[in-house]
Formats: structure tokens, C-alpha cells, sequence
């Protein structure tokens, strides 16, 4: 088995759309000072629900993947293997297909009352919940390949190592200890980890 950093630079959340990857990445960033990095805002979309081509998400994820420090929530198949080997931690959230599929409906229907923005402004509406390419379809159409996916992860040698979260809890508890633990990183890359 792998060893997990202690204190990893670069650290990629993985998991089924609507296990919660944003706000645990969000969150980790918070406690370790890391530069967090989203893969829809800042490498997927642009406003209008455009998403950006093939090449240019490949070269925005080549961009943040060649820093020293980062933090990231996901990563599109497209791009997956320019991020992945340059991981020095992959965190997936293996839940319970219930789990994320009752947290995704809660967000995207609260999302939908409130209008709130999701990604460089675009914002969810029922029509999209619907459609063919719905993020519904995705949570379906990708679970099982992302559980596949990370357990091959695991067990390539050549792979960052896993680690695995299969109930909120456990990761709750993680970053909990992560923010006790370090100390914000500065511009340097020191921290007041001990």
C-alpha cells in the first residue's frame, strides 16, 4: 500500500457527481493554505453554459497541474492525465449511491429555487435538471467508471496515492485534523506544519 504524505502540494478530490468533491476541497484548501483551484470554474466553463474546447481545458489543466501548490476538485476525463500523475494525494469520496445522489438532489433543486450562480455565473434552471446531458445523467452515467477508475489508482504503483473516504464522517474528521495540524502555506511554500 502507498504511503500518504503527511503534508501533500498538490492534492486532487475524486469522486461520483454530488459526493460533495467542491466542498471538501474547498474546505481542505481552508485548513492547509493551499491554492484551490475548481474544475469547472477555472478549467471546464464559461458563462452561457459554453463549456471551453478539449484543447483549452487541456492547456488551463497543464497550467495549474505545473504549480508546486495546488488544490483541485475533480478532473475531467479529458484532462485527467495531465493532473493525475502530477498529484501528490487523490482523496476520493467513495459514498453510497443513495448518499450523493440525495445530496445532488438537494443542491441542484435549492439551486434552482435560489438562482444562486454555479459556475462563472450560470445558474441551474428545471429545464437543465432534464435535459439529456443533465448533471443526473453524469451522477448515473459516471458512477461506476469513477469507482473503477481510482481503485485502478490505487493499485498502479505508478499513481499518487489513494485515500479513500466512504462515509462523510470519516472525512470530516480528516480535515479536522488537517486544520489542526498545519499551518497555512505562504507564497514560499513554508508552513507552520510541524
Amino acid at each position: 500500500m502507498k504511503s500518504i504524505p503527511p503534508n501533500p502540494a498538490r492534492v486532487l478530490f475524486y469522486g461520483v457527481t454530488g459526493s460533495g468533491k467542491s466542498s471538501a476541497a474547498h474546505a481542505y484548501a481552508a485548513a492547509s493554505g493551499l491554492p484551490e483551484f475548481s474544475a469547472d470554474d477555472d478549467i471546464g466553463w464559461l458563462p452561457g453554459w459554453q463549456q471551453r474546447s478539449v484543447e483549452q481545458q487541456r492547456e488551463i489543466a497543464a497550467d495549474v497541474a505545473a504549480r508546486d501548490f495546488w488544490v483541485l476538485d475533480s478532473a475531467y476525463g479529458v484532462w485527467r492525465d495531465i493532473v493525475v500523475p502530477r498529484a501528490e494525494l487523490v482523496v476520493a469520496l467513495d459514498y453510497p449511491r443513495w448518499l450523493s445522489l440525495a445530496r445532488l438532489t438537494r443542491r441542484s433543486v435549492r439551486r434552482v429555487i435560489t438562482r444562486q450562480p454555479v459556475c462563472n455565473g450560470n445558474v441551474e434552471t428545471l429545464a437543465r435538471l432534464f435535459a439529456r446531458d443533465s448533471i443526473f445523467y453524469w451522477h448515473f452515467n459516471s458512477f461506476a467508471r469513477k469507482k473503477r477508475v481510482f481503485r485502478e489508482w490505487q493499485a498502479d504503483p505508478d499513481m499518487p496515492p489513494v485515500l479513500v473516504f466512504r462515509k462523510p464522517k470519516e472525512l470530516d474528521h480528516w480535515l479536522m485534523h488537517i486544520a489542526t495540524a498545519t499551518g497555512p502555506v505562504d507564497a514560499t511554500g513554508e508552513s507552520g506544519r510541524p
